[in-house]
């Protein structure tokens, strides 16, 4: 499910949602029509920003147990940060069923660039699919060219497809297997 928290272009939901559905075979994704309040708790004033991880930890308790194959996508239109680290573009419960990611920093305009609704989309593929790729269990891979591969700057998520490459995918085939997805 492509949940969004706290005001989110309905447009951009469904899209990603379609996205998804049209272009990455493991994933089927339904788009939430319910918005979840973005919580107060998770904003750090002097950042600016909202704590990844406790939203994550917020989203997880609104859904509760989760089981089977079910997993709760998070989208975000603020900027998000980890502990330690200055943003992120999304995170997730590796091998367990929530992820979030945030559209903030995923726009051209963002590093000054005229808007482009299609390297846009593309982005936010990109980052869904990873984080989703987390919430079965893979980790960050050394390929560049995999979606798996971590994005530490705007420039690597662009880089990077949104696909996994042979061996990401011969993991995920595995698991399905293990799993009988």
């Amino acid at each position: 499910m492509i949940q969004p928290i706290g005001f989110v272009e309905p447009s951009i939901i469904e899209r990603l949602s379609f996205d998804i559905n049209s272009k990455v075979k493991f994933f089927r994704a339904i788009a939430s029509e319910y918005e979840l309040p973005l919580i107060d708790e998770a904003y750090n004033s002097r950042r600016m920003q909202y704590n990844s991880s406790i939203i994550l930890d917020y989203l997880s308790r609104s859904f509760g147990r989760i089981s089977g194959n079910y997993r709760v996508l998070g989208v975000l239109d603020v900027d998000i940060y980890a502990d330690a680290l200055n943003f992120v573009f999304g995170e997730a419960m590796l091998g367990g069923g929530f992820a979030v990611i945030s559209l903030f920093r995923l726009r051209p305009e963002f590093y000054g660039y005229s808007t482009d609704m299609e390297l846009f989309f593309e982005r936010a593929l990109k980052e869904a699919v990873h984080e989703l790729g987390h919430t079965l269990g893979l980790r960050h891979c050394p390929n560049r060219r995999c979606v798996m591969h971590f994005s530490n700057s705007i420039a690597d998520t662009d880089f990077k497809s949104y696909m996994f490459c042979s061996e990401c995918e011969f993991k995920l085939m595995g698991m399905a297997l293990k799993f009988k997805v």
